[in-house]
């Protein structure tokens, strides 16, 4: 066993525990999706919902639903009158994951659209105080500006995957297109003045940004 493996061990046992519930999504998503490392999974998911209790957010906009682990958990945080908009722009994703969040005890809390993010969020009347970016590496750029001007002042940004296994300070000649567009995600945030900003090296990468 190597030591970051017991280290994960050590930090799963002294915090709050997964639910039976993801737990069992959890295991579905190894079961039955391709790429199950894409869940966030019990320390994140634990995370998320500690972030939502800090902000207390109104309204949540999450991008990339995937199997809705991390949905069900920032919905966990919500106060009663609180929402999360979720979107997964991958159709062939609905027929596993909407069941998961229907059957859920916060169902009622949830919009979970098919759809692209990019085209719809413009369109909708709602400001979001909280956004968790999680979608298409190739456009964390364009998701990025897309949901500044939806993020009320003082509002927070999650930003996923941004360390991306390391492979943002390799030396290589040809980058693949995700690994590029988390790189310029991250030198733009790097120098934006309109925001606050941190990486967290949890997992892969956790960016936390705040609007001033």
């Amino acid at each position: 066993m190597q030591e970051t493996d017991r280290l994960d061990e050590y930090i799963a046992e002294h915090i709050d525990k997964e639910g039976m519930y993801l737990s069992a999504l959890y295991r579905d998503t190894h079961v039955k999706l391709l790429r199950p490392r894409m869940a966030s999974g019990h320390l994140q998911g634990r995370l998320l919902k500690m972030f939502v209790k800090m902000i207390r957010p109104r309204n949540i906009l999450e991008i990339g639903t995937y199997s809705g682990y991390s949905a069900l958990c920032l919905a966990e945080g919500l106060a009663e009158d609180g929402h999360l908009y979720t979107f997964e722009i991958n159709d062939e994703q609905e027929d596993f994951t909407r069941p998961w969040i229907d059957n859920s005890p916060y169902a009622d809390k949830i919009s979970f659209i098919i759809g692209d993010a990019l085209r719809l969020v413009p369109l909708m009347d709602v400001e979001f105080e909280l956004a968790f970016i999680d979608g298409d590496k190739r456009r964390y750029s364009d998701y990025y500006e897309m949901v500044l001007p939806k993020l009320k002042s003082g509002g927070y940004i999650l930003a996923d995957n941004t360390l991306w296994d390391g492979h943002v300070v390799e030396e290589q000649k040809h980058r693949d297109a995700q690994t590029e567009g988390i790189m310029s995600f991250n030198d733009m945030v790097a120098i934006d003045e309109r925001v606050e900003k941190v990486i967290l090296p949890l997992r892969d990468g956790l960016t936390i940004i705040r609007k001033k």
